[in-house]
């Protein structure tokens, strides 16, 4: 009786773990939508169903709730006179973190309605695109621009007390006119201590680096590149070796041509989704949690689109413009844009 109750039990968690995930069906959703007037939010980090911390163009920081309500919202100034303008935030899990794009670059640590300059950095290039804590939330890193020949890198390995940058000796080499794009704070993917950036203008290149930023790789991408506005800008990871990058040429925000690719493989090699079908030009793109990586939204100034078989179709559900998409869980999601936060629940 042991055996075949065993047998049985076996026989349950092998056809379990080899079902096959269902993707769902979505041909379109209903945002809806909070006014932030004057702001412009490329940076957000979901809370839960029912808040979401923003960061904004006018030194603006906190929270939003579902209800429409400002908590712990804090107007930052620097010396009175500068308004840092974050398209980076992130969390540790006790503190948020928000990041300055321009020159000084200002890094914000944000705890009990307070702010704190941890990092600061002086240079007519320096200009930041995008940070993120590791799983851990004592590792950290952001990404800007390069002020020498290589990618501008910051990493803390105290949950953000105390933040410093890679010499250009442990990086590898940037060709000129190569950078990132500060469009939604998504050219960033963490995964344990795997972390992916993409790069845009002369290449689309993906660095990656499993030692916490330690030490990097670089590949190659056939996604659109030559000059300033194309290539990619944002990348997301639902494992370790299943990935997609999207972005394309922000000039030209209607052409689908080589805008979106997939790796099988960590990010080592990509293969171009087929051109000519939507979506076109977006600046963020994430899988759906708990959905084995089929299913996909990509966000942009040009709508919502929705993939359920892991990128390689699509369908436009919104025409709406937002720069960034951030999920809860499956079904709900928060938006940020220009002048607004959004958010909606799937069915």
């Amino acid at each position: 009786m042991k055996r075949i109750s065993l047998l049985i039990f076996t026989f349950l968690i092998i056809t379990s773990c080899s079902k096959e995930y269902a993707p769902r069906n979505i041909e379109s959703i209903e945002i809806q939508e909070f006014k932030l007037d004057s702001i412009s939010i490329r940076a957000i980090k979901v809370l839960d169903e029912s808040k979401v911390y923003f960061a904004g163009s006018k030194g603006n920081v906190g929270f939003k709730t579902d209800k429409g309500i400002l908590l712990n919202s804090l107007n930052i100034k620097y010396k009175d006179s500068i308004i840092p303008n974050f398209r980076s935030v992130a969390f540790n899990g006790t503190d948020y973190f928000a990041l300055s794009i321009s020159s000084p670059a200002l890094l914000y640590k944000i705890s009990e309605g307070t702010s704190t300059i941890v990092y600061k950095e002086e240079h007519e290039k320096a200009f930041y695109d995008s940070m993120h804590f590791f799983d851990d939330n004592k590792h950290g890193i952001a990404v800007g621009d390069p002020t020498e020949d290589c990618a501008s890198i910051i990493l803390t390995a105290d949950a953000g007390k105390t933040w410093s940058k890679l010499s250009c000796e442990n990086l590898p080499k940037f060709v000129e006119g190569e950078a990132f794009f500060a469009a939604s704070n998504t050219n960033i993917k963490t995964i344990g201590s795997t972390v992916w950036i993409a790069s845009g203008g002369t290449k689309a290149r993906v660095l990656k680096s499993e030692d916490y930023g330690q030490t990097w790789q670089i590949f190659d991408t056939p996604i659109i590149q030559g000059n300033g506005p194309q290539g990619i800008y944002s990348i997301d990871f639902t494992d370790k070796n299943n990935g997609i990058v999207i972005g394309g040429d922000y000039s030209k925000p209607l052409e689908n041509k080589a805008n979106k690719a997939i790796t099988k493989d960590g990010g080592k090699t990509w293969t171009l989704v087929a051109d000519g079908q939507n979506p076109n030009y977006k600046s963020c793109v994430q899988y759906v949690p708990n959905t084995n990586g089929k299913e996909v939204f990509a966000v942009g100034k040009t709508g919502i689109s929705f993939s359920n078989d892991g990128g390689n179709t699509w369908n436009k559900v919104s025409k709406e413009s937002y720069y960034a998409i951030q999920f809860v869980d499956e079904n709900t999601a928060w938006l940020s844009g220009n002048e607004k936060i959004g958010k909606f629940v799937l069915e």
